[in-house]
């Protein structure tokens, strides 16, 4: 199996994944639902940094610091970090913010390394529903330095167009932004994955088909 499908396989084997009939927070009936609080033990946690350290090399990601936004890029960085040394000798910094800034002891904002001028900096984070994270962090970051965010890094792109326009949600970070953004698998992809019997689901194959013909944004 390609690293996508052996990621696939993990987001259902440890309940990420699962197929029924949800309503998501936008109100959209959907034939699929990622549940990324699933991944709760060390050895999950160890697993998604590997995916998520050849999703950076193999996009050639260029960034001296991974920056976790709290509170659930965190550990994505810390794991995806440590894999990128031991698996792929890539020595990458990290970083992540707090959510309220500390006034005593080495005080501010950052724990790790602290943001410099001209930094090249990859931001990543779970699954992107609407931007909000990034459109959190962003601003901290270049209040503290003039850093370059070069990439978004997230598990998987939904690809569908967000509640109020006719872009997707990672589609519309990369036009505001002006970064690149990374996700280890798609909708597509599960797709495929499931055709090829990877993952159990075939049966909600023609709902999935039908939801990305109705919601899905033009890639």
């Amino acid at each position: 199996m390609t690293y996508k499908e052996q990621f696939i396989k993990f987001m259902a084997d440890c309940g990420v994944l699962t197929f029924g009939d949800f309503t998501l927070k936008s109100g959209r009936k959907s034939p699929y639902f990622l549940n990324a609080g699933n991944y709760n033990t060390g050895a999950a946690l160890a697993k998604l940094g590997e995916f998520y350290a050849e999703c950076f090399a193999e996009n050639k990601v260029q960034a001296e610091t991974l920056f976790g936004p709290a509170y659930k890029g965190i550990p994505l960085a810390v794991a995806t970090a440590v894999t990128l040394k031991n698996k792929f000798d890539i020595d990458i910094n990290y970083c992540f913010d707090r959510k309220e800034e500390k006034d005593h002891g080495e005080g501010g904002w950052f724990v790790g390394k602290q943001p410099e001028n001209g930094e090249k900096i990859a931001i990543i984070d779970d699954v992107s529903t609407s931007g909000k994270a990034i459109r959190e962090v962003m601003p901290k970051l270049k209040k503290a330095a003039d850093v370059n965010v070069t990439s978004f890094l997230i598990t998987a792109d939904r690809m569908e167009k967000t509640m109020n326009g006719e872009f997707s949600a990672v589609q519309e970070i990369g036009r505001e932004f002006g970064i690149k953004v990374y996700s280890i698998i798609n909708f597509k992809d599960i797709i495929a994955a499931v055709e090829k019997g990877v993952v159990s689901g075939a049966e909600y194959l023609p709902a999935m088909k039908a939801y990305i013909e109705k919601h899905g944004a033009k890639y």
